[in-house]
């Protein structure tokens, strides 16, 4: 077939036109297929599925980059058919192309508020349209709008996971709350049940909630990819080293101007080529940064994944022939579950992107520190626990900004001045009544909060007024480049870390700059992460495990200037010997970690993940009232489990597993539960 228009062409049925055109597209010959529908279309004008051509014509248009063009196509198709709602959504996303988000959201709006039948293929259309429209809202900073629409999409289909996680993670970012609410048929137990593993991390201490809520997203996630291939899969490959060094590699999407990247940086830098060879593989946007430079060149191979789908970015590891894949992102942004699934290394890892267990099959060691993950805490984890002196390395070239002072910063000279960056997500509001609490004590005293939404400040402002706290002593931190940030931070005078999601690089941060970080360290993965930081650092006495006593020593801080100077100086003395900051000692002792993973594999012994009865965890899990009863503190966290396991083992009799239900017979007498 050549670029001409077929003879006859404009009498063609519709099903011949659109054979003749995915032909010609299938040629690369996408300008003469436009030609061919405008010329149907022009002969056609009264045809009843003229709508269909129209919105065939505007999918090549776009295509061909054509704009404008598929703008007037989409228009005249809802002319023809104003019911055709795929026609309202393609426009949206023209206007959208065009810079026209009013335009865009105006017709979206008009295409899912028009009375039509509720076909399975009109409510895919509206909830399509409705994500559309919730995702520019947020671009737009219009969180109640992006909510609605969420919700909206949610009422009419309960099981679209990706708009649940999208609206419980905005309520918790906008400081909504009770952040689970009900919504048509989902309950505030049924949202939980489908809590994204990280949100999950920030809602709740609650470590066996967290493992079950990771490993029913991660059934969730490949139940709905397919069959994996066996071709990458090297779970049993052999691992000889004679003649050659360690393979490691380290795949990520935040090996750049993220938090990983910076903590990453030196690490890599230090890598014992000696023993090691390393590879990075990036999976995040556009490498633009001088970070992502840096990196690469620290490592020695650096493969870029981004375009490659799971079964060929596996297959491009495998061929590498690493012996250790690290898991750097986990359950976040951009994460690639699904190249772990296929096994493309015989040891696979989880550290540093994800602050829990990932609650998989595939990976095999959690690395962690002594006080993340404390000696009697490891069945809260699916892969076998390795220790480093201090989990997390850190980056001593970091570039700080020039020194600035508190009157350029927007903060008063004559007041103390806490503060807490951590992402607003993290503060729960037990520990913003925590806040509460010392900001009372402390009549001369703000809180410095990094900056967020115009809602969530009215949210916030709301709650400290109702407890007779002025609103004008919260004081908003603008998001400024890195080395900024760091220069501002020794205006305060003490960090106040969060529970249950802890401050990470941001405590790290603070005290390399000399300010002293007050922590309240959990049971969970992220809540003790700040703790190890601090601890390693050299000041254990700011890492306290009980509420009072994280309100009592802020209140003591405050108005001991003594106290809080002798501590500042103990900060700075120790700040180039302490294990946070020693790099060489982090090197030296991951690649030990290393060695000993090599070791269990060629002996036989490698881990294997114990997955058993973690849905019925899940189940035992939400049955606690989170966001009533703070989890952290109560004294039988383990033997409440075991009773509602008994109750859920009653109904339907449980297998036993290695954590909380090895024997379920004398658990139940235990319990004083009977069948």
């Amino acid at each position: 077939m050549s670029g001409q228009q077929l003879p006859g062409h404009e009498s063609l049925a519709l099903p011949q036109l659109v054979h003749a055109v995915n032909l010609l597209t299938q040629q690369g010959q996408t300008t003469a297929a436009c030609h061919l529908y405008q010329g149907w279309i022009e002969a056609n004008p009264t045809h009843p599925l003229l709508f269909a051509a129209l919105f065939n014509l505007s999918v090549i248009q776009g295509d061909l980059g054509d704009v404008t063009g598929g703008i007037k196509s989409l228009q005249r198709v809802i002319e023809v058919n104003p019911d055709f709602v795929g026609a309202y959504i393609n426009l949206g996303r023209f206007f959208e192309r065009a810079q026209q988000a009013d335009k865009a959201l105006q017709i979206w709006y008009t295409g899912i508020n028009r009375p039509l039948p509720m076909t399975g293929q009109s409510v895919i259309h509206a909830i399509t349209a409705l994500k559309q429209i919730a995702r520019v809202h947020m671009d737009r900073e219009e969180p109640e709008q992006a909510e609605q629409a969420l919700s909206r999409c949610l009422g009419l289909s309960p099981s679209e996971d990706d708009a649940l996680e999208q609206f419980l993670a905005l309520r918790m970012r906008e400081w909504r709350r009770p952040v689970l609410t009900q919504i048509e048929a989902l309950d505030g137990k049924a949202m939980l049940k489908r809590f994204h593993p990280l949100s999950v991390a920030a809602f709740t201490d609650d470590p066996l909630l967290q493992l079950a809520s990771a490993h029913g997203y991660v059934r969730r996630l490949l139940n709905n990819s397919g069959p994996l291939p066996r071709e990458s899969d090297r779970r049993d490959a052999p691992i000889d080293l004679k003649g050659r060094r360690i393979r490691v590699g380290y795949l990520s999407s935040d090996l750049r101007d993220h938090a990983i990247g910076y903590l990453m940086a030196e690490f890599l830098e230090l890598q014992e080529r000696a023993d090691f060879e390393v590879f990075a593989y990036f999976t995040g946007a556009a490498p633009t940064s001088a970070m992502t430079t840096r990196i690469q060149d620290a490592v020695e191979h650096w493969v870029d994944i981004r375009t490659l789908g799971d079964d060929a970015a596996a297959a491009r590891i495998a061929a590498d022939g690493l012996d250790i894949l690290v898991d750097v992102n986990g359950h976040t942004r951009d994460a690639r579950l699904g190249v772990f699934a296929r096994r493309p290394a015989p040891i696979q890892v989880n550290w540093l992107g994800f602050p829990g267990t990932m609650a998989s099959s595939f990976h095999h060691y959690v690395i962690a520190d002594p006080w993340i993950i404390p000696e009697g805490s490891e069945s809260y984890f699916s892969e076998k626990v390795l220790r480093l002196p201090c989990y997390q390395p850190n980056d001593r070239k970091r570039v700080v900004g020039e020194p600035t002072t508190r009157a350029e910063r927007g903060l008063p000279d004559d007041k103390f001045v806490f503060c807490s960056f951590n992402a607003l997500h993290k503060i729960t509001a037990f520990t913003l009544d925590r806040w509460i609490a010392i900001l009372k004590a402390v009549p001369n005293s703000v809180m410095w909060m990094l900056d967020c939404s115009a809602q969530a400040k009215r949210e916030l402002a709301q709650r400290f007024e109702a407890n007779g706290i002025e609103a004008s002593r919260l004081i908003y931190a603008p998001k400024l480049a890195n080395p900024l940030h760091l220069a501002r931070y020794p205006l305060a005078d003490l960090f106040l870390d969060a529970l249950p999601y802890g401050a990470h690089t941001t405590a790290s941060d603070a005290l390399w700059m000399g300010v002293p970080v007050l922590t309240l360290s959990g049971r969970s993965f992220a809540s003790r992460v700040c703790g190890s930081l601090v601890r390693s650092a050299g000041l254990p006495d700011l890492v306290v495990n009980d509420p009072q006593a994280y309100v009592a020593r802020a209140i003591e801080l405050a108005n001991d200037p003594a106290a809080l100077a002798e501590i500042k100086a103990r900060l700075a003395a120790g700040r180039d010997s302490c294990a946070l900051f020693d790099q060489e000692l982090l090197v030296r002792s991951i690649g030990d970690l290393y060695r000993s993973m090599i070791a269990d594999y060629q002996a036989g012994t490698m881990p294997e993940p114990d997955l058993r009865n973690l849905e019925s965890y899940l189940n035992a899990g939400i049955a606690h009232d989170h966001e009533g009863v703070e989890i952290s503190w109560v004294p039988d966290y383990e033997e409440a489990y075991r009773v509602r396991l008994a109750e859920i083992d009653r109904r339907d009799p449980l297998e036993a597993d290695s954590r909380l239900w090895p024997h379920a017979t004398s658990l139940l007498r235990r319990s004083g539960a009977s069948r």
